[in-house]
């Protein structure tokens, strides 16, 4: 039911092809976030018509509203929201560690121990617990295509010793992961921690990968460090990861750090950037961002992306995308995120067609100069 191969090369960036039970993914490719099992501001069909071959959904969310039984009463987590194509699950233990600060004890707020996490969640403060094997039998549930086990996440920046804990833990909540999965018509991921040291980070992609899963994540990044600092680790892991299995950055990325991280050889990702900064008003375009509330955009009426095929370059104008916003129209949320989705799958597209073709270099090197940031 699952398959991954790569089609072509350029360097270290790869042209792929990932089967599922629930289609087919060409890679590298961008999961846009649907946290609540809804990509934000977004109807299915309109992420269809954009291109849009994969979709990420949050246990820990989905856990807490409309919880497990709700979801395993409607068949599962793809008939339950309505999307029949790939979907890919996290394992929630970001948003445990993140969601939960200051409630509970310990650090970040939670109670961390080998048997697992304890956490108060965001909404109510009420008291959960999420082991590895609890983590899976969730996804189960769900019935996602791609899962992923829980791991120990670490702030930016952290100490030699707790980076070297976190990884023992990652590791034993992975195998422990390994033997609860039940599913055959599901993939488990394992997840490369190590923070910032490079031999934690290249001792827990060697003993990762001696697991031998369908594919590998690359976890703890993304945090707060500085570009360099994220590169330099995304660098570092690829060189020990599996040629033939699919490479995930979690959490990654703005649209330069995808292309870098293409270059290295990453293969999937996933961020809410598109999202999130859609409902603050920035829109992604080949020449840069532009933050659509600015006065300069008033009497624009050029599109936002005279590059851009989406329904909102097509139909309206920076001017009009502004009066939207401004006079806090739902419509602004709406056409903005589809713009800014269709420039992320744009993007790998081109990105797709400039490997296929061995152009790749001379793209990266073309995007970049165009692409500057505006105001």
């Amino acid at each position: 039911m699952f398959s991954f191969r790569v089609l072509k090369s350029e360097g270290r960036a790869r042209l792929g092809e990932l089967i599922t039970p629930h289609g087919r993914i060409e890679t590298p490719v961008f999961m846009p976030v649907g946290t609540q099992g809804t990509v934000k501001a977004m109807l299915h069909k309109d992420l269809l018509d954009l291109g849009t071959q994969i979709i990420l959904g949050n246990t820990y969310h989905l856990y807490l509203r409309p919880g497990l039984e709700v979801i395993r009463e409607a068949g599962g987590l793809h008939a339950f929201v309505g999307w029949h194509k790939p979907l890919l699950t996290d394992s929630g233990g970001f948003q445990v560690f993140s969601l939960s600060r200051g409630r509970g004890e310990g650090r970040s707020g939670v109670r961390v121990r080998e048997e697992g996490v304890e956490f108060r969640d965001h909404l109510a403060g009420d008291l959960h617990f999420f082991s590895p094997e609890k983590v899976v039998e969730f996804q189960e549930v769900f019935g996602s295509d791609i899962i992923m086990p829980l791991d120990e996440c670490l702030e930016y920046p952290t100490t030699y010793a707790q980076a070297r804990v976190a990884l023992e833990r990652t590791l034993n909540w992975l195998d422990r992961s390994v033997t609860a999965k039940r599913r055959e018509d599901q993939v488990l991921f394992g997840i490369v921690q190590g923070a910032f040291f490079e031999e934690l980070r290249i001792e827990s992609a060697l003993r990762t990968v001696e697991r031998n899963l369908f594919g590998y994540a690359i976890g703890g990044l993304s945090v707060g460090e500085p570009k360099e600092v994220m590169y330099a680790m995304t660098e570092l892991v690829c060189q020990y990861l599996p040629w033939d299995k699919p490479r995930y950055l979690m959490g990654v990325g703005m649209p330069e750090d995808i292309l870098e991280a293409v270059a290295m050889g990453v293969d999937m990702f996933d961020c809410v950037a598109p999202t999130r900064m859609a409902r603050t008003g920035t829109l992604f375009t080949s020449k840069g961002r532009v933050n659509i509330r600015n006065e300069r955009y008033k009497r624009d009426f050029s599109p936002p992306d005279e590059e851009c095929d989406c329904y909102t370059c097509k139909n309206f104008t920076r001017a009009y995308l502004r009066h939207l916003f401004n006079a806090e129209e739902i419509s602004a949320y709406v056409l903005n995120t589809l713009h800014n989705l269709r420039f992320y799958h744009r993007l790998m597209e081109s990105i797709r067609k400039a490997i296929k073709e061995g152009r790749f270099e001379d793209f990266r090197s073309s995007w970049h100069k165009a692409y500057t940031l505006q105001a």
